[in-house]
């Protein structure tokens, strides 16, 4: 029996001593301890459990949509609760705009000092742009401060 020629040999050369699972003279896969259709299962396995996560997901959104068309409650509490809900909403809204311009501000603050320390002949100019800068940004907070009191 003549000795077989390891370049030519399909098996070993392509896939480093894997050897090829084949079904009607073509590659299904390659076998690595686990059988082919094993492997097949377990994806249609994670298939399904996808598609019932997806599900379960959906019927939960579902369900937390649903809450407030079955709360219970009088004409004379809807008012009261509107009231107290633009309350909580002005100051949520107002803190979020205090807190964005503080910041906007620190940052003009910053960028106009690095711009003074590396041309010390334009400082005059980069404090007056700072300074219009700096009343834009707090006339915004202040309109919506404004647009807080006039809502409640």
């Amino acid at each position: 029996m003549p000795a077989r020629n390891r370049s030519l040999d399909s098996n070993e050369s392509r896939n480093q001593g894997i050897p090829e699972v084949r079904r009607n003279n073509t590659t299904v896969g390659y076998f690595t301890g686990f059988h082919v259709e094993g492997l097949q299962n377990i994806k249609q396995e994670t298939i399904k459990m996808t598609k019932i996560k997806y599900f379960a997901y959906s019927v939960l959104a579902l369900a937390i949509m649903a809450l407030p068309a079955m709360a219970q409650g009088g004409a004379a509490d809807n008012e009261s609760t509107v009231a107290a809900y633009k309350a909580i909403a002005g100051g949520i809204g107002f803190g979020i705009a205090a807190g964005l311009a503080a910041l906007a501000q620190g940052l003009v603050g910053s960028r106009a000092a690095e711009g003074a320390a590396r041309n010390p002949g334009a400082a005059g100019t980069v404090q007056t742009l700072m300074i219009i800068a700096l009343a834009l940004i707090e006339s915004l907070v202040l309109f919506a401060l404004v647009i807080v009191f006039a809502k409640l």
